[in-house]
């Protein structure tokens, strides 16, 4: 929880400059109460959790929103607004339509927090503290250039598995407090639409609930993906799911896929002691990282730990181990399909993706057909059906919708939605949104990878230029003896526009966000290069790397300016001719 916001004015009306600020009207008032409720941010969550009594009666704090005000819906609807999930996404969305003043309600059919929370990135978090005190702990070489003698580390499974369960308790009881103290309806059950404005909700096959809103979100979610030929039973052969638990810790464990969460669960089971096999269908490990990283990454994550791995094979089939036998899994080439080696390990974790939860919502009923199982929308998040036409009142965010699936991308699609039914456009720019993976050291990034970046340049004519810093000129990091790092920025020379950010290194996932509001706001590097950075820290970091970047000396110029006629003409035109003209014309 970091940052607190409380506005209050005197005898002031604010108006929001923008049409993406909080439109708040502050009155005086000496008979009003406060009616407030800061947001607490945290964990890409919000929650509401300060309370002001009514003895504070000085102020009062009107929200100037376009729906009905008081959390009170229309007579022709119940709800305002119906959100099926009660995940980071529909959170993000319910608190914002309760600040706009809407009667808002969220269907939950499991628990309130969703994956993120319960099953997802809260307590894998949890995990990771613990690995990462544990790498340092357990490094003698580091710990002894801090002039320190730590006695051998060990861990107490169940105190560790305790630790990632409380923590993923104490959001979800944030979060569920945080909606009824803001007034939303949180109705259990699964939610199903029955036609345009309808929902049913309530135990699956009974009769259900039946509730009316002007409009519907769908916020379901994902689950854990599982090909073909691979047997899961919970205890062996798991999914995140129920390694999150830390039932057992495995001398040694198969991870398929080398992803976000292969290389998360690496880095935990190796701190705790296991030997790590990955298994990777593509040719290269970390496929989804930009390639310069991943290589690095590789260096310092992979190499010198207990891993090994098979790169461009499938597995086939995975056997639960059972009757004394180990788990078997057969491989095959990715290519070829045939055989190719047999693993026997202790566990296997299936770290293949996720995929979208969208059965039993009823999109049939608004003739809608998923796409490999993802609900189709437009950039707005509006549902599109089979025809290819807007379903009106209905949107999907999140990993529903497969655009990114990333708990804060969720988040901020909601927000969106809600901002759009209120009549403010608003679109989501993905590309600005970061995204991290909590190894040690982190790897974090926001937007294009280098090849993305010169496969765009290649189709749109402009060149590409790469900036690189290491943080090994860093004070801060050479102080915590955590040089082992790189930066590297993505452009384009001749504007100076932003194309892609990637940091491998000290809090890499925290040093990411000022490259990624620098690209939702359209900052180009000659601007921000001049911003000033506390020394010593990491960030200063990124301003070494915007700093060392080359923008020629027209790259500020609007690209209309730029290809104008007036500039073309001067730039072909002979020096004297252009100087005897302004002559003449000063001369009459």
């Amino acid at each position: 929880m970091s940052s607190l916001s409380l506005w209050i004015s005197s005898s002031v009306a604010v108006t929001a400059r923008s049409e993406s600020d909080h439109r708040l009207r502050l009155l005086s008032s000496s008979s009003a109460t406060i009616a407030t409720s800061p947001a607490l941010h945290f964990c890409c969550l919000r929650t509401e959790a300060l309370k002001l009594g009514a003895k504070s009666n000085r102020w009062k704090v009107v929200a100037a929103a376009v729906a009905p005000q008081n959390g009170s819906a229309s007579d022709e609807f119940d709800y305002n607004l119906v959100i099926i999930g009660a995940g980071v996404g529909g959170h993000g969305a319910a608190l914002h339509a309760a600040e706009k003043g809407w009667k808002t309600a969220i269907i939950e059919g499991d628990v309130v927090g969703g994956t993120c929370v319960n099953r997802g990135c809260v307590p894998s978090k949890a995990l990771l503290a613990v690995s990462g005190r544990m790498r340092e702990l357990q490094d003698e070489h580091h710990m002894k250039a801090f002039g320190l003698q730590v006695a051998a580390a060990g861990y107490d499974r169940q105190g560790v598995a305790d630790h990632a369960n409380n923590l993923a308790s104490k959001i979800r009881s944030n979060l569920t407090n945080s909606l009824k103290g803001l007034g939303v309806d949180i109705l259990e059950g699964v939610g199903t639409i029955l036609g345009p404005q309808k929902v049913k909700y309530g135990k699956v096959g009974s009769s259900g609930n039946v509730i009316t809103a002007k409009d519907i979100i769908i916020a379901t979610g994902s689950v854990p993906f599982v090909p073909k030929g691979v047997e899961v039973d919970g205890k062996t052969v798991i999914t995140s799911d129920q390694a999150l638990k830390l039932e057992f810790v495995p001398d040694w464990i198969a991870i398929v896929g080398s992803g976000y969460i292969g290389l998360e669960f690496s880095d935990v089971y190796t701190a705790l002691g296991s030997e790590v096999t990955f298994v990777e269908a593509l040719d290269q490990l970390m496929p989804g990282f930009d390639p310069e990283i991943g290589k690095l990454a590789q260096r310092v994550l992979i190499n010198p730990r207990k891993i090994d791995y098979y790169t461009g094979v499938f597995a086939s089939k995975i056997t639960p181990a059972k009757d004394g036998k180990p788990v078997i899994i057969d491989l095959i080439d990715a290519k070829t399909k045939e055989p190719k080696d047999t693993l026997e390990v202790d566990a296997a974790l299936i770290a293949t993706g996720r995929a979208p939860f969208t059965k039993g919502l009823g999109l049939e009923n608004i003739r809608v057909e998923t796409q490999r199982g993802f609900v189709p929308v437009d950039e707005h998040m509006q549902v599109i059906d089979v025809d290819g036409k807007l379903v009106p009142h209905v949107y999907c965010i999140g990993d529903a919708n497969g655009k990114m699936m990333l708990a804060h991308a969720a988040s901020a699609q909601g927000i969106s939605v809600v901002e759009q039914i209120s009549g403010k456009g608003n679109v989501v720019n993905h590309l600005s949104i970061p995204a991290a993976c909590f190894t040690h050291p982190e790897i974090s990034m926001v937007g294009l990878t280098e090849p993305q970046a010169r496969e765009k340049a290649e189709k749109e004519g402009f060149e590409v230029s790469v900036a690189k810093t290491s943080f090994k000129a860093n004070t801060k990091a050479l102080a915590e003896n955590e040089g082992e790092g790189l930066a590297k920025l993505i452009y384009r020379p001749d504007n100076g526009e932003i194309l892609g950010v990637h940091i491998f290194g000290l809090h890499a996932a925290d040093l990411i966000h000022e490259a990624s509001n620098a690209i939702a706001l359209g900052t180009r590097i000659q601007d921000i290069k001049f911003a000033v950075h506390a020394h010593p820290t990491l960030s200063e970091v990124l301003d070494e790397l915007f700093k060392s970047a080359k923008v020629g000396r027209t790259g500020s110029l609007d690209p209309e300016i730029k290809s104008s006629p007036i500039l073309h003409w001067l730039k072909s035109t002979p020096l004297v001719q252009v100087w005897h003209l302004l002559l003449s014309k000063f001369s009459t």
